[in-house]
């Protein structure tokens, strides 16, 4: 079984940065999609950034491209998330996610979840 643990969030001023991590355990972290989605209050969960197992082509949601920046260190079983110019909007719990079989963004496609970290941008 697959266990994803977030780590990192916090509260921080508009224009600030943060970085999450998400370590990986019980299963082969390089042969997995990753993903990072969020769910701000009252709203459903979305889709921000993803990384492929081995040459780590991401993509991102237009909401936060140019700003969030993803990467993964297979040798850690870690995937991280770089928050640079960071909005109120961006305020929410984020989820680590992996993809055990092929390409996808959808959260309906992910196998595995962490339980969260929770992201405040004060304006």
């Amino acid at each position: 079984q697959v266990q994803l643990v977030e780590s990192g969030g916090g509260l921080v001023q508009a224009g600030g940065s943060l970085r999450l991590s998400c370590a990986a355990s019980g299963g082969t972290f390089s042969s997995y999609v990753m993903g990072w989605f969020r769910q701000a209050p009252g709203k459903e969960r979305e889709f921000a950034a993803a990384i492929t197992q081995n040459f780590g082509s991401t993509y991102y949601a237009d909401s936060v491209k140019g700003r969030f920046i993803i990467s993964r260190d297979n040798a850690k079983n870690t995937v991280y998330l770089q928050m640079n110019s960071l909005k109120p909007e961006d305020t929410a719990v984020y989820y680590c996610a992996a993809r055990v079989d092929g390409w996808s963004t959808r959260k309906d496609d992910m196998n595995y979840w962490g339980k969260g970290t929770l992201v405040t941008v004060s304006s």
